[in-house]
């Protein structure tokens, strides 16, 4: 194996309210591979000395996205398969944050991301609007937020980064930072590099609604049927882009960001005006009857 590119870093002054993140763009693989798994680890063992506390990897980073393939269940992984099978990403400083393909109790397939911290899973989370109109994967009912440290960070893959509704639900829980797994492995005819800028506006938008930081990491590179240019990138809590991935797999950008929420937040005074607020009700309540009628 090659030795590894030195990561590009964004840093803050030293102070004690924070911790240094990552996201790694991974190599799009073939669909079913778990070749990523080792090529994890290898960061994860990089992060360990670099003082890296969180490592965000790709959505179905682990055997690719289920739409894709003939038979998904062959490389699904029931939950109480988890912590066998990340067993290799074990660390006692570093948190991974895991995309997979998740076989439930049922037989349903969700899309998911794990936080893998200290050899065992302890959160997990289950994409609330997959990308494709008739996916395999069954949605996500539940909005969390995780603990790693000081750190109370929200996870949304890939689609879900637009809408806002989900992004907030966890800013109001104290999330500081977003995560957001992303797979822009595409059919070379629908795959484009405006899908970055795309990815990248998404960013700045929620980063700036929830006073947050939005950390992405996406896939890059080429297989017979997919391509993907790669969109991993960090934002801080102002909109401002500090660090985007080369397009190219293989590349690591770390950022030390905050752990104490913003306060206030950006724009989250507005009940301050009444009748701003009772207006908006009444176009949400009538736009939700009207999509049940």
């Amino acid at each position: 194996m090659p030795p590894l590119a030195p990561p590009r870093s964004s840093r803050l002054r030293s102070r004690k309210d924070l911790v240094k993140v990552a996201a790694y763009q991974a190599p799009l693989l073939e669909v079913g591979s778990m070749e990523a798994l080792a090529l994890i680890r290898v960061r994860v063992e990089w992060c360990e000395v670099a003082g890296v506390e969180v490592l965000c990897c790709p959505e179905a980073v682990l055997g690719g996205l289920a739409d894709y393939a003939e038979d998904p269940t062959q490389f699904a992984i029931a939950s109480s398969r988890l912590n066998s099978t990340l067993a290799p990403l074990a660390s006692e400083t570093v948190t991974t944050i895991v995309g997979f393909t998740e076989l439930g109790d049922g037989g349903q397939l969700y899309n998911s991301a794990a936080v893998f911290q200290r050899g065992s899973v302890t959160g997990l989370y289950r994409k609330l609007y997959p990308a494709i109109n008739r996916s395999v994967y069954e949605p996500g009912q539940k909005v969390p937020v995780f603990q790693v440290g000081e750190l109370t960070l929200g996870i949304v893959i890939c689609n879900d980064s637009n809408y806002f509704e989900p992004a907030r639900l966890m800013a109001t829980q104290g999330a500081t930072a977003l995560f957001v797994p992303t797979n822009n492995g595409l059919p070379p005819k629908r795959a484009s590099p405006g899908l970055l800028a795309e990815a990248r506006n998404v960013d700045i938008a929620r980063a700036v609604e929830n006073s947050m930081w939005v950390i992405r990491a996406d896939v890059a590179g080429r297989t017979d049927k997919l391509l993907s240019y790669g969109s991993s990138g960090i934002v801080d809590p102002d909109g401002m882009v500090m660090l985007s991935a080369r397009h190219s797999p293989g590349d690591v950008i770390v950022a030390e960001i905050e752990t104490a929420p913003r306060s206030p937040r950006r724009g989250w005074d507005a009940p301050r005006n009444p009748a701003v607020m009772e207006e908006y009700a009444r176009h949400v309540a009538a736009s939700v009857i009207g999509k049940k009628t």
